[in-house]
């Protein structure tokens, strides 16, 4: 039995991909290997590239000026990616620390660039709020102002996107990217894990505008060179050729249900559905102040933390499978990606209702 999946990366994928990667998965297109199996500088896997990124181009209505790159390493590694490229070693960067993955990035980021300036702290909320868009502490000529749109294990989403103030942009989105329409030209860069909306872990896409490849300082590592994998079309090595085979029929499946418009209406009626159950229940609690609530990830905790073991097993009877909050916060959390249908987000309120119900 297929269970719905809510875990918060590596994600449930559409029912609809894993089917078509299971019927070519030991002989794709008539050429009696499977894609994992072919060169990535042969024709085949070329069209696959080309059509992927056609494809992310579309949906995101990415305008010209940008580069597109698919990369390895994950989210972690542009953390250090980010300032190689876009600061120099005496450069001043803005963060704003808004939880856990922001505050990995900025850590990351003190290990190359002399100062690392945190523009907005949320700490005395607990990183239960995003900051006041009024309240940014930018630096004057600093190289760029990073941040996290959407804390994964936080469920700490941004409801706007900060002004920069003339320097480029930067955005964590591995959690938000392609669950809503986006308008990419606000922003210098964009990287994203693709575990989450995008396909299976191993791949990380960067969406970079065209003024900010080239300036790698010297010493960065060819891999993180943005300029140098743009030139080799992201093949400057062996690229995750499985992964990113499998992220163009993610995007061809988005775009077959309608695009980002109608993805976004389905997942904010999944996110309103699940908070409505918490928020009416007594039983449940979100600590999120409610602007500031994600539509991916929502965590939540039960009214006697002594019955977590019973609901997490409970629920996985249920068919409702890795609900468990993250090690550093306890409690739940219900991750609500793309590929997580409304029934599973109906079938997992059910629950809820039965078991606050029966122990409430």
């Amino acid at each position: 039995m297929r269970v719905f999946n809510f875990a918060a990366g590596p994600a449930t994928l559409p029912v609809e991909v894993l089917e078509q990667v299971r019927d070519e998965l030991l002989d794709w297109h008539g050429s009696g290997t499977s894609i994992m199996e072919v060169s990535h500088r042969g024709k085949e896997f070329m069209a696959v590239a080309h059509d992927s990124e056609a494809l992310l181009r579309e949906l995101l209505a990415i305008p010209s000026g940008y580069r597109v790159l698919f990369l390895q390493g994950g989210a972690s590694g542009q953390f250090a990616a980010v300032p190689l490229n876009l600061a120099r070693a005496d450069s001043t960067v803005d963060y704003l620390n808004t939880g856990h993955w922001s505050q990995r990035a900025l850590r990351e980021a003190q290990r190359y660039v002399a100062r690392v300036h945190v523009a907005a702290d949320e700490a005395a909320s607990s990183y239960t709020t995003v900051p006041d868009p009024g309240a940014l502490q930018r630096t004057a000529g600093a190289a760029y102002l990073h941040y996290t749109p959407n804390e994964t294990i936080g469920g700490v989403e941004f409801p706007y996107v900060p002004a920069s103030e003339g320097v480029p942009l930067v955005a964590d989105m591995s959690s938000t990217l392609l669950s809503r329409p986006l308008e990419v030209g606000k922003y210098g860069l964009i990287y994203a894990g693709a575990q989450k909306n995008i396909g299976p872990a191993g791949l990380v896409v960067v969406i970079v505008r065209e003024d900010l490849i080239g300036k790698a300082r010297p010493g960065t590592p060819a891999v993180w060179d943005y300029a140098a994998m743009a030139t080799e079309g992201s093949m400057l090595n062996t690229p995750a050729t499985f992964a990113w085979y499998v992220a163009g029929l993610v995007l061809r499946w988005l775009k077959a249900q309608g695009g980002l418009t109608a993805i976004a209406a389905r997942n904010r009626a999944k996110a309103e559905l699940l908070y409505g159950a918490i928020d009416s229940s007594g039983f449940y609690r979100n600590p999120v102040e409610v602007p500031s609530r994600s539509w991916m990830n929502i965590p939540f905790t039960l009214a006697d933390p002594r019955l977590d073991e019973k609901f997490l097993a409970e629920a996985r009877g249920a068919g409702l499978a890795h609900l468990a909050g993250h090690r550093s916060v306890g409690g739940m959390r219900a991750s609500l990606y793309n590929a997580m249908p409304l029934a599973g987000v109906e079938a997992l309120v059910a629950f809820m209702r039965e078991f606050a119900r029966r122990h409430g």
